[in-house]
């Protein structure tokens, strides 16, 4: 019953989120993917920080890593993918110049720290550091993209204001509680099954803290706001490593331990998802349902390879070795190619004009 509430939850919660952003947006003349990339994103991050900090003032450092590290691949691979099938989700160019490359270096970051097999108070504080000066650059540039704007702006009153605030913080509310409904059970389902920390924050945790950025870019695309979609993961993935996981490692009463299973494959996986969102924006600037189905495929392969491994199964060797040598150089082939002609169509079009 309170798995069906939570997703009732979830969806409503991300309409009323996803309205009274875009509304805010239009009032104050700063762009919804802005928006997306800082209020909305801080919002749906809010679950990842609550389970993150939870775990690690208890001890459990590994399902605070996982939830992280798994929120952020399920962002890109699940969330996107599952988004584009509603429709091509535009991509703006400020999203390859400025955005993407700093979740890039969030995530190479982050695994760079974790090499020596712990993450401090200090990494924590350095990661804190990026954030304060990624927050500064993005709120100096909308306080100059408001200035420019010349569109005419819905007039802005006190009443105006508190109703697209209240839905704001009601359609959060409603999305944290969702999806600490639907993650409690998850989590008591896969202990019951003695599956390790590190997979259930990998898996289940991550998932399901990441459901009210599932809701919210879904919803933003129905409802026409495809740059909240968008934005929305970019954003949560870069505050997921430096706000999130900084804050944890700030506050949490120990240094977290890295399993080296986190260090041989999901940290890399991160970056190279992160990576991976260079070449699929950029080609055409959206991300298209082909593409999306690209993504969620990679998705489902991730989790299989985790499901086979947390199974103890002869097949997880194989399926790696098959992962590795044919589908993720197949994945890069088609990527470049893809670009390659990108590249050529846009030439093509420049010698004709």
């Amino acid at each position: 019953m309170l798995f069906i509430v939570g997703i009732v939850l979830l969806i409503f919660g991300a309409d009323l989120l996803v309205r009274g952003a875009s509304q805010l947006a239009a009032g104050f003349g700063v762009s919804a993917l802005l928006i997306g990339l800082t209020v909305v994103a801080m919002g749906t991050s809010a679950p990842e920080l609550a389970v993150s900090l939870q775990a690690a003032l208890i001890g459990e450092g590994a399902i605070t890593l996982g939830n992280v590290v798994g929120s952020n691949i399920a962002n890109v691979l699940l969330i996107l993918g599952i988004a584009s099938l509603f429709g091509s989700l535009p991509v703006a160019k400020q999203l390859l110049t400025r955005d993407v490359p700093v979740m890039l270096a969030a995530s190479i970051l982050t695994l760079l720290l974790a090499l020596d097999g712990r993450l401090s108070q200090i990494d924590g504080f350095l990661m804190l550091l990026g954030l304060a000066g990624y927050m500064i650059f993005t709120i100096r540039g909308a306080m100059v993209e408001s200035t420019r704007s010349a569109e005419p702006r819905p007039p802005i009153t006190l009443l105006i204001l508190l109703r697209n605030l209240g839905l704001v913080i009601g359609g959060l509310a409603l999305l944290i509680i969702g999806a600490n409904w639907l993650v409690d059970g998850a989590k008591i389902f896969a202990a019951t099954l003695g599956v390790s920390e590190l997979i259930i924050g990998l898996t289940i945790v991550a998932v399901g803290t990441s459901l009210p950025e599932i809701a919210t870019s879904v919803i933003a695309g129905l409802r026409g706001e495809r740059d909240i979609a968008v934005g929305n993961v970019v954003g949560s993935n870069t505050l997921n490593l430096l706000l999130v996981l900084g804050l944890t490692m700030v506050l949490s009463p120990m240094a977290l331990e890295v399993p080296s299973s986190a260090l041989r494959l999901d940290l890399p996986v991160m970056v190279g998802v992160a990576l991976l969102c260079l070449p699929v924006f950029f080609t055409r600037y959206l991300v298209s349902r082909r593409e999306g189905l690209m993504l969620l495929g990679l998705y489902v392969a991730y989790t299989l390879y985790l499901i086979l491994g947390a199974a103890g199964s002869a097949l997880v060797g194989p399926y790696g070795l098959f992962m590795l040598l044919v589908v993720i150089p197949l994945v890069v082939a088609l990527l470049v190619v893809r670009t390659l002609h990108f590249l050529a169509t846009e030439r093509r079009r420049t010698v004709a004009k």
